[in-house]
């Protein structure tokens, strides 16, 4: 029990409701699947899944992580197509986000108060979760913001993974009217007054796909706005101030050269060339700084690479395929790199 120290009344925490997934007519559960809560960094009730095939020995355990305002029930078929290799998969939603516990009463707020809660909660996953519960060895396939907080993490996780995936990591913000460095400083200014809550930017609303800067594919655009239409709760609308500012400074901390030299985890990055979200220069500049890293470029693939038509989609998966589950002295095949001066 909490006590309130404004009205001296006791605040009771309700109690969650059950853990649940929720498949849509054309969004199937795959496989076998257990759902449930763990406790995150300050005691935060995160939503996670354990994956496993129908039948075969267990090849490993991929662990997902994704992107921003996006949830598990997004992944069902990239899940079902890592089941089909016998590899399990488990994965969580972010605190503040689909079926973990928000932050904010504006429940369509994006909000994080400090960006290493989201590096505690991996943590924590990892030991409370997938260490017990699944199965060696262990792979990290990240999208996006995801992609940043293993980047972040990546020093600490070289006795944990394998290998590691890195899908449109999330190192620079573009198609803004304001550069990155300025939405970043803004942002900044707001949360040092207490004001972090508060967006930057309106709530939209769905795009249609005609302006929609995400995936080239409509019929899984459409897919992914039917989980929206039918599971409202699942997503938000922009993030918060405090949220830009956290992202932005781990993001100049993570594409240092000196914390990319401390990573030894070996990472393929799979970097779409049309994305207008995360320049393609961004990611070309922190491969160049990432000896552990093989940069393979996806020509003309936007930003959400698992949720793209299949001529982008099928290069990116061939690429994880070619590169988990391995061993060190493997190498991708050369004909799936585009550019060779690219590949470090």
């Amino acid at each position: 029990m909490k006590i309130d120290l404004f009205n001296r009344k006791p605040a009771i925490r309700p109690e969650p409701p059950p853990a649940l997934l929720f498949p849509t007519a054309d969004n199937p559960l795959p496989g076998r699947h257990t759902v449930g809560y763990f406790t995150g960094a300050a005691g935060r009730r995160l939503r996670y899944a354990i994956f496993r095939p129908d039948e075969g020995a267990a090849k490993g355990t991929v662990v997902l992580l994704h992107g921003r305002n996006e949830s598990i029930e997004k992944y069902f078929e990239t899940i079902a197509s890592f089941l089909a290799r016998g590899l399990w998969v488990a994965t969580f939603d972010w605190r503040g986000q689909a079926g973990s516990e928000r932050l904010l009463k504006d429940l369509r707020r994006g909000h994080v108060r400090r960006f290493a809660d989201y590096e505690a909660d991996l943590s924590l996953f990892l030991e409370q979760i997938v260490l017990p519960d699944t199965r060696l060895p262990f792979f990290l396939v990240a999208h996006s913001m995801g992609a940043l907080v293993a980047l972040s993490q990546a020093p600490a996780l070289s006795t944990r993974i394998d290998r590691m995936v890195l899908a449109a990591p999330f190192v620079a913000l573009g198609n803004q009217s304001l550069s990155h460095g300025k939405i970043g400083f803004i942002a900044g200014v707001i949360s040092l007054f207490g004001l972090g809550a508060m967006a930057l930017n309106r709530d939209g609303g769905p795009r249609p796909f005609a302006n929609n800067i995400l995936t080239a594919d409509e019929r899984r655009f459409q897919r992914n706005q039917g989980i929206a239409e039918a599971h409202p709760d699942l997503f938000l609308g922009p993030p918060s101030a405090r949220w830009l500012a956290e992202t932005f400074r781990a993001v100049r901390r993570v594409t240092r050269r000196e914390h990319l030299t401390r990573i030894t985890v070996p990472t393929l990055i799979l970097a779409p060339t049309r994305d207008l979200l995360v320049p393609h220069a961004a990611v070309e500049a922190l491969a160049r700084n990432f000896r552990a890293a093989t940069l393979i470029p996806i020509d003309g693939a936007r930003h959400e690479l698992f949720q793209e038509d299949d001529r982008y989609r099928a290069q990116a998966m061939a690429a994880v395929e070619a590169f988990i589950p391995g061993t060190v002295s493997e190498e991708i095949p050369a004909p799936v790199i585009e550019d060779k001066a690219l590949a470090l």
